[in-house]
């Protein structure tokens, strides 16, 4: 049993299975079999953002197919194989086939990061290449600082396209969940 983060040899690959051991109050995800501590509570304006995102999603889903959930909750990705559980801020399953008692395996049709100073190099670049390779429909990366968020929609060949940065006074419009706008006003407020 692993009960102190500092008990885990960084440089090793670990499983699924290694993962549901770890008895420690450190928050960490494993991406490809490689642990990526994640940073530690986040700051008050990530959690307002988040609040608002939730506050636009929650109504908007009520009483369809796709559910919400926020972190923690694990979300399990093995695309070729590669052992990974990363806990999106947000995310939305459209599949209830993907969702046992803990988590979701697979996919997501949605997932959103907010950025945070600290690891946005991780959702910029190690996450972007995950959710692309395990084909998340559609990732939005928030810019908390810039007040701002870029929508990555997966093409017909598997490779994500960006939209233009959408910014305060504009509207965050999802093309994987139709009808779904957020005023980014209102968002960062």
């Amino acid at each position: 049993m692993i009960t102190d983060i500092n008990q885990l040899d960084l440089n090793k690959r670990y499983s699924y299975a290694d993962y549901l051991q770890w008895e420690f109050k450190e928050r960490v995800e494993l991406i490809k079999g490689r642990v990526f501590k994640m940073s530690p509570a986040p700051s008050v304006r990530h959690q307002q953002v988040s609040r608002n995102l939730l506050h636009f999603l929650d109504p908007f889903l009520w009483k369809k197919t796709c559910q919400l959930f926020h972190a923690p909750f694990d979300v399990k990705l093995n695309k070729k194989g590669k052992d990974t559980v990363v806990q999106p801020d947000i995310c939305v399953v459209c599949d209830a086939s993907k969702l046992d008692d803990q988590s979701c395996n697979g996919a997501p049709d949605l997932i959103i990061e907010i950025l945070s100073p600290g690891n946005s190099r991780i959702e910029r670049k190690e996450k972007f290449e995950l959710y692309e390779e395990n084909e998340v429909k559609e990732y939005w990366l928030v810019d908390i600082t810039e007040n701002s968020i870029i929508i990555y929609t997966l093409s017909e060949q598997g490779h994500y396209v960006g939209s233009k940065p959408y910014v305060t006074g504009e509207n965050a419009v999802s093309t994987v969940l139709p009808g779904l706008d957020i005023p980014l006003t209102e968002l960062f407020e």
